[in-house]
């Protein structure tokens, strides 16, 4: 019977150790979190009388890692309580238990020589059939082990988490010589199905494949930088995401990695490599040296390449000038390259736009980006098996939109080639003998499946048969649609609605095609999920449409667009079919109130819920207050039993506009329940979707029926408003927090009725509407929603 991962040991207790163990727990995974023994007492412990030989004291590093992991920012954890599943210690006492755990990952310092000091030692408490693994980010593995057993070599692998572990998708998973193949299989298997990672299978190499080429890209662009003489915003500008790379672009990037961390990866490979040419790309870099020592590393030391410096009660941020080593006031750059890709939609056209305006930033964009592609080109083979694992490995580890053979194939192999070879660069053989074979691209979509090139062949793409993609049934299998959304056939019965509209935003389009949909689903479907690919679910109700109309006081139409909002979620919380909502990322305001009817939840596990209508000055009124009252009055059924504790939870969530950090995080906040269902991996999260609904049917699903509300009345509404009163008096809200405060009091509450009165849901929807029509004419609110639709944050006025 094959061995299933349960436990896990963590060897190494700093920030990547703790927060590898702290993702472990995120999924369910109990841990062994062991690091050394300290040598001297805290000053703290000497006052408790403890010794060197005190418990508390030998495991005070693990202790604190954990401990740590609950404050860290970014969180971690999905939930702090989470903590308890990793369980503290230290490698004198506690290596005999890792004869416990499945597989054990060494997090300690990059040195071999420390490694292969560990690695004798852990092998004398080693079992057979234990998986041990290094993350390590471009330590030889096959030379860690030297000299240990080819049973315990067999196996052990390298598995390189990014970090932070819980945010970056990218697992390198890397064997070594002697790691028998379904070692490597299992942990690939693990790292996706159950840590939600995107695995690449890497061979070892130095820096693997992401930091290979990603430090590579950076170098030549800090190269190329001094031969175009650009600045550092320049650069920023044009390596950003008009070249389809994350906000961070280079310097902000190198900021926040560390130029000191960055500097040794980069010596890595220098002192590796054999080529003279590559090594002099990952020579030293004079200026990165001269930052180095003077400790201006980056964000971790408040300066880097940029500084955050506080002018009167607000902070600026300055640029280094990297020919006089001093910082200035940062400078806007525009240019005709980058305002093209500013207009193009979608990073292949920014990428295309960016290229085809021949002007100083064109052509700096144009050479990076060449250099870069030449070099991955040279290195398939050598560092990854295929184009797939280095282009998968740039989009996962680097947040790359494109990788280098996507990019390649966008701007046009043929195209790019001919331009290469004019400039008097030498292609790999392997491109020259496939374009001489009369392919024109790297990729290729046929009859429904994805091809790429390998050993001079078309290899299929392997599909993961837990990964829906709406585009690609959408091709054909579209029911209906319009400009908002679309409702497409997943098979097997079920249908789902995709929103596809700006930011997903939920307009007059989006209402409409969720009744159409309810209506064919009744008709033709055994059920609905509820879903979309954006970059975030929904990030609520079209506020700038709302704005206008109350900017021009047409409250008989605000009145209708909230009405028909409310409606239509009834309408599909009551469908005689089951629904099933599966939010990701972002989840706000109306985009909450949608996955509310639905009858359970499925969210991808970085889902970020909140009601944050009162940062726009106003209240839920799409059934958000009604729907949460309505759960609360359901659990607690028995009306001798004081449901305002609760109550004023529900108000401070609302009131204060808190987001959770995470799905399990909602569910601690009340927004899911505790049956609701979080995925960890998000390729999966619309395949479940499904699957909950096929289920749902098969147990004989019954519609929600609609139930009496038992709400608190002015009784409840007066202890609310009291501690509005008190926030209010503190200086904590404003006067027109306040009043917002005072209205969802009056709405939570179930109005002018009293205590234990029973009331319908229409009741609860009228109040509702009745406190957001009067916000909205609110001059203060009016001023809230225009900051947000120009700022893009709340104004606190």
């Amino acid at each position: 019977m094959e061995r299933v991962i349960r436990k896990v040991a963590v060897i190494g207790s700093g920030v990547m150790g703790a927060s590898i163990a702290a993702h472990l727990a995120n999924v369910g995974i109990s841990s062994l979190l062991l690091d050394v023994c300290p040598s001297e007492l805290t000053e703290q412990e000497r006052q408790k009388g403890w010794s060197l030989d005190d418990n508390e004291v030998r495991n005070r590093l693990a202790k604190q890692a954990i401990e740590r992991l609950k404050k860290t920012k970014p969180a971690p954890l999905y939930n702090n309580d989470f903590a308890n599943r990793i369980r503290p210690g230290n490698i004198d006492d506690d290596l005999e238990k890792v004869k416990e755990v499945d597989w054990v990952i060494e997090v300690i310092i990059e040195n071999v020589k420390v490694k292969q000091q560990f690695f004798e030692r852990l092998e004398k408490v080693w079992q057979e059939g234990t998986i041990v693994s290094s993350n390590t980010s471009g330590v030889s593995i096959n030379e860690m082990v030297n000299g240990r057993s080819i049973a315990f070599q067999s196996h052990f692998l390298g598995t390189h988490f990014f970090n932070p572990p819980r945010y970056m998708k990218l697992l390198e998973v890397i064997p070594g010589e002697y790691t028998k193949q379904e070692i490597v299989k299992k942990v690939a298997q693990f790292g996706e199905n159950q840590l939600g990672k995107g695995v690449v299978i890497a061979k070892d190499t130095p820096n693997f494949i992401a930091n290979r080429i990603g430090t590579y890209g950076l170098l030549v662009t800090l190269q190329e930088m001094n031969e175009y003489q650009l600045s550092i915003e320049e650069v920023d500008a044009v390596t950003g995401p008009a070249m389809g790379r994350p906000k961070s672009a280079t310097f902000r990037t190198l900021d926040l990695v560390g130029i000191d961390t960055f500097t040794h990866v980069a010596n890595n490979v220098y002192e590796k490599v054999k080529d003279e040419a590559e090594k002099n790309v990952f020579a030293p870099s004079e200026l990165l040296l001269k930052l180095v020592e003077k400790g201006w590393v980056g964000e971790k030391a408040g300066k880097g390449f940029y500084e955050k410096v506080r002018t009167g009660s607000s902070k600026e941020i300055r640029s280094l000038n990297v020919h006089t080593l001093t910082y200035e006031k940062r400078k806007q750059v525009s240019g005709a390259s980058l305002e093209a890709a500013k207009l193009a939609k979608g990073a292949r056209q920014r990428l295309r736009a960016l290229l085809a305006t021949n002007d100083q930033y064109s052509a700096f964009a144009w050479t990076v980006l060449k250099r870069v592609l030449l070099y991955s080109a040279e290195k398939v083979g050598e560092i990854a098996d295929s184009i797939v694992e280095i282009d998968q490995a740039m989009k996962w580890g680097f947040n790359w939109q494109l990788g280098p053979f996507e990019t390649w194939d966008v701007l046009g192999l043929e195209k790019t080639v001919a331009r290469m070879k004019q400039e008097g660069e030498v292609m790999p053989n392997w491109v020259n003998e496939w374009l001489a074979a009369g392919h024109t691209s790297f990729y290729k979509e046929e009859e429904q499946h994805s091809y790429y090139v390998k050993d001079g062949e078309w290899k299929k793409r392997g599909i993961n048969d837990k990964r829906i993609s709406l585009q690609s049934f959408k091709k054909t299998h579209l029911i209906t649609s319009n400009q908002g959304a679309s409702l497409i056939d997943l098979h097997d019965g079920v249908a789902c609605l995709e929103f596809h509209s700006p930011n997903n935003a939920i307009g007059a389009d989006i209402l409409q095609m969720i009744e159409k949909s309810v209506e064919l689903v009744e008709r033709d479907y055994i059920g609905l999920v509820l879903a979309n690919e954006g970059k975030h679910f929904c990030v609520g109700a079209n506020l700038m449409m709302l704005l206008m109309e109350a900017q021009d006081e047409e409250w008989d139409e605000v009145e209708h667009i909230i009405h028909i909002f409310q409606q239509t979620m009834q309408k599909l919380k009551h469908c005689e079919k089951p629904v099933v909502a599966a939010p990701h990322q972002m989840t706000l305001g109306g985009g909450v109130e949608v996955c509310l009817p639905a009858d359970q939840i499925v969210a991808q596990a970085e889902t970020y819920v909140g009601l944050v209508e009162v940062g726009v000055g106003l209240i839920p009124a799409g059934g958000g207050c009604k729907e949460y009252v309505r759960r609360m009055s359901e659990s607690i059924p028995c009306d001798q039993v004081d449901v305002q504790p609760v109550l004023n939870e529900l108000f401070q969530t609302i009131g204060m506009a808190k987001v959770s950090t995470s799905a399990d995080d909602a569910k601690r906040l009340g927004y899911l329940r505790q049956n609701d269902r979080v995925i960890i991996h998000e390729d999966q999260r619309i395949y479940e979707a499904k699957q909950t609904v096929l289920q749902l049917a098969r147990n004989g699903y019954q519609p929600q029926e609609e139930q009496k509300i038992r709400v608190t009345g002015k009784e409840g509404a007066a202890i609310m408003k009291l501690g509005a009163n008190q926030m209010k008096l503190a200086g904590s809200i404003s006067e027109h927090d306040h009043l917002i405060a005072c209205k969802l009091a009056y709405v939570l509450a179930g109005g002018d009725v009293r205590a234990g009165t029973l009331v319908s849901e229409q009741y609860m929807l009228d109040l509702e509407r009745e406190a957001f029509l009067s916000l909205c004419g609110e001059p203060k609110t009016q001023a809230r929603m225009e900051h947000m639709l120009m700022k893009g944050k709340p104004l606190r006025n």
